[in-house]
């Protein structure tokens, strides 16, 4: 019965562009349901869905230039009343860094294959009017300092799929996007988490051969060393916070800075990038461990600290490490895709997460607009995509065929064994 909610929360579609999204979700519902409900099959189907469900009405409009006309914004009700125009670029650049993974695999003849080169498309066209002056999507690229925090998510989708996304467009585009990255260098970064906004920009310009910024990068790279609190937690600033900064910034884009770092081998580092590397990835993973535990028996997880409303995105180091094949040993795949489904279903299962023109609305689980922040708005909610990473494994990957398992909290509160958990130093 919860996987027919589910998948028909999903398949709801909207005035606006839900007839495709409806559609697809319908597709995936029927393959889904002629599995057994933890099955890789369903699983991906179900994940397939969202992922569309997401992307349709966004890539739909923005690649015909009526993504600022018809994106239904919806802003906190304690706005700092910065310009909401940031809004669009904060939809678009979080949408895309999650599906990006998705986007890069072939088409093929599988209704997915078909929806994902249909999606990959109108992403390519997003891509040519977020920096089309004379499109009326031109992004808010001269805006306040959010500008360059969402930058940084539309680069990093170009770091992780470039011979999807970046290779394919014409020259012209690539410039324009170059000198837009490249003027953001005017925002000077607050010395928390907004500091690896910055580095990955100039990584995501190091990584194509561009001239980069070193200060931009080593700064904050420096600081995170120091920020380091142990035990795979890293502070945001000089204070501790609990909460998933983490996970929405912290782990991810120290990793994927890093491995421009080492891939390029950057001489003007005096430490040793790939040493940086590795012991970058182990506290990622070690955080995953926390993650992993915080999952409910049900697939509900603490609702702690600020930027909750951006929902799954708490887990993004967890779906970063099955795209990259990078799990640890103690969190096997099977029991990783069982985990983010059901946090998925808890979360997604609610039909007010999306408004009736089909986009995200402000919330936890459904639309709860008060525990928005003060620099809230419903582009915000997409930086929620970043769970849909492991859709960029082909259905044959042994993550979608693995055996599901239980995990951690489901295995203990069944009275089940379990292993225990201790601390780490590194």
């Amino acid at each position: 019965m919860e996987r027919r909610h589910f998948i028909r929360a999903l398949a709801a579609g909207s005035a606006a562009g839900g007839v495709m999204a409806a559609q697809g979700a319908a597709t995936a519902a029927t393959a889904a349901a002629s599995t057994s409900d933890n099955s890789g099959v369903a699983a991906r189907a179900q994940l397939a869905a969202l992922a569309q469900k997401l992307a349709e009405p966004v890539l739909t409009n923005m690649a015909a230039g009526t993504l600022k006309k018809n994106f239904a914004l919806e802003v906190s009700p304690t706005w700092d009343g910065r310009d909401k125009g940031v809004a669009y670029l904060e939809c678009y650049g979080r949408l895309i860094a999650g599906i990006a993974p998705w986007l890069a695999l072939p088409g093929d003849g599988t209704p997915e294959g078909k929806t994902r080169k249909r999606l990959h498309q109108l992403a390519l066209q997003s891509y040519t009017n977020s920096v089309d002056p004379s499109s009326p999507d031109y992004l808010l690229w001269k805006g306040p300092g959010q500008t360059l925090v969402d930058s940084a998510y539309y680069t990093n989708a170009l770091m992780r799929a470039p011979k999807a996304l970046w290779e394919p467009l014409d020259a012209r585009t690539r410039q324009r996007i170059i000198a837009e990255i490249k003027s953001l260098r005017r925002i000077e970064p607050p010395y928390i988490n907004w500091m690896l906004f910055a580095a990955m920009n100039e990584a995501w310009l190091m990584s194509i051969g561009e001239e980069f910024d070193p200060m931009r990068m080593n700064v904050p790279i420096r600081k995170i060393l120091e920020w380091y609190a142990g035990d795979g937690w890293i502070k945001d600033g000089e204070a501790f916070h609990f909460d998933y900064y983490n996970g929405y910034v912290m782990h991810p884009m120290m990793v994927e800075i890093l491995d421009v770092l080492d891939e390029k081998k950057g001489g003007y580092w005096n430490g040793k990038p790939e040493e940086l590397r590795a012991q970058a990835l182990k506290r990622m993973q070690r955080y995953s461990e926390h993650l992993e535990r915080f999952i409910g028996t049900d697939g509900s997880y603490p609702p702690i600290g600020r930027s909750l409303t951006y929902r799954t995105a708490a887990f993004q180091p967890l779906a970063l490490l099955a795209w990259r094949k990078q799990l640890p040993p103690t969190l096997p795949e099977g029991q990783i895709r069982a985990a983010l489904q059901a946090v998925h279903k808890a979360v997604w299962s609610a039909p007010s997460n999306f408004n009736k023109e089909g986009y995200l609305t402000i919330g936890f689980v459904g639309h709860q607009p008060e525990l928005g922040d003060w620099y809230s708005n419903n582009g915000s909610m997409y930086i929620a995509s970043t769970t849909l990473m492991p859709l960029g494994l082909a259905p044959t990957d042994s993550y979608w065929t693995a055996p599901a398992q239980d995990w951690t909290q489901k295995k203990a509160f069944a009275g089940a064994r379990f292993p225990k958990d201790y601390p780490v130093n590194y």
